[in-house]
C-alpha cells in the first residue's frame, strides 16, 4: 500500500508542476503579445504625429488659464487656424482664421493683427482692448490649432554670397540670418563674415540695423546671436576691406 501512495504524490507533484510551467509560458506568451501591441501602437501613434506636424495634437486652449504658458515662438501667419476663449467667460474655444490681410476676428472688438505675432504676443494685445469695455479683467487664451504651409513672406541677401535674391520664409521652420546665407550657397570669397547687416522696417516707418557675427555663430556655436528672420528684411554681407 506504501509504494502506490508514493507514485499516486509523484504523479501529482509532476502533473502539478507542468500544469505551472505550462501556465506561466502562457502568461508569458500573452504578456508579449500585449507590449508588442503596445509597441505597435505607439509607434502608429508617433508615425500620426510625424505625417502631420502641423496639426497641434491638444491645442494650449483647453489645457491652461495662463497667458504665460502660451506659445511664444512660433510667428502666426495667412491661414493659421487657431482656437481662442476669455477664461472669465467660462465657454468653450471658438475657432479663428489668419485672414489673408493678415488679421484675425475677434468677438467685441473686431479685427486685429496678427501675422508675426506669436500667441502669447497676440493674446497680450487683445487682452487690454477686450478690458477697456467690455470686461474688468479678461485673461485671453489663444493657441495654434493648425499651421498654413503658405510662405511667410520673403528675406532678401545682398552681397558677397553665392547666391543673391529673394528667398521664402517656410512657415514650418525658424528661419536665422545664418540658414538664409548657408541656403544660397554660403559667402563669398571676399565676405566680411564679421559685420553682416540685417536691416528690417519698423511698424513706425523707420529701419532698424543689426549687425551680425557670423564667425560667432557657425565657429564657436553661439547660436544666441543669430537672429530670426521676418518677413521683408534685407540681408546684406560685405566686402572685406583687405582681401589676401
Amino acid at each position: 500500500m506504501l509504494i502506490p501512495a508514493l507514485l499516486h504524490r509523484c504523479l501529482s507533484s509532476t502533473l502539478s508542476l507542468l500544469l505551472g510551467s505550462a501556465l506561466f509560458l502562457i502568461l508569458s506568451d500573452l504578456h508579449a503579445q500585449d507590449a508588442s501591441s503596445a509597441d505597435r501602437g505607439a509607434s502608429r501613434a508617433a508615425a500620426l504625429m510625424s505625417a502631420s506636424p502641423n496639426v497641434s495634437a491638444a491645442p494650449t486652449v483647453g489645457l491652461t488659464n495662463s497667458i504665460d504658458a502660451l506659445n511664444d515662438k512660433a510667428k502666426l501667419g495667412a491661414g493659421d487656424r487657431l482656437s481662442y476663449r476669455v477664461v472669465e467667460e467660462r465657454r468653450d474655444p471658438i475657432p479663428l482664421v489668419v485672414t489673408d490681410s493678415g488679421e484675425v476676428e475677434v468677438p467685441f472688438i473686431g479685427r486685429v493683427p496678427a501675422t508675426g505675432k506669436t500667441c502669447k504676443e497676440l493674446a497680450l494685445m487683445v487682452k487690454p482692448l477686450l478690458e477697456k469695455e467690455y470686461f474688468f479683467k479678461a485673461t485671453v487664451i489663444i493657441g495654434l490649432d493648425a499651421l498654413s504651409m503658405r510662405s511667410r513672406g520673403k528675406v532678401y541677401l545682398t552681397g558677397q554670397v553665392r547666391q543673391q535674391g529673394a528667398f521664402d520664409i517656410p512657415a514650418d521652420e525658424t528661419l536665422t540670418v545664418s540658414k538664409v546665407i548657408l541656403r544660397a550657397g554660403g559667402l563669398g570669397d571676399f565676405a566680411n563674415r564679421k559685420k553682416v547687416r540685417l536691416v528690417r522696417r519698423l511698424p513706425d516707418g523707420k529701419s532698424q540695423t543689426i549687425y551680425v557675427d557670423l564667425a560667432q555663430i557657425l565657429d564657436k556655436g553661439d547660436f544666441a546671436k543669430d537672429p530670426v528672420i521676418q518677413a521683408d528684411d534685407v540681408i546684406s554681407v560685405p566686402e572685406r576691406l583687405i582681401n589676401f
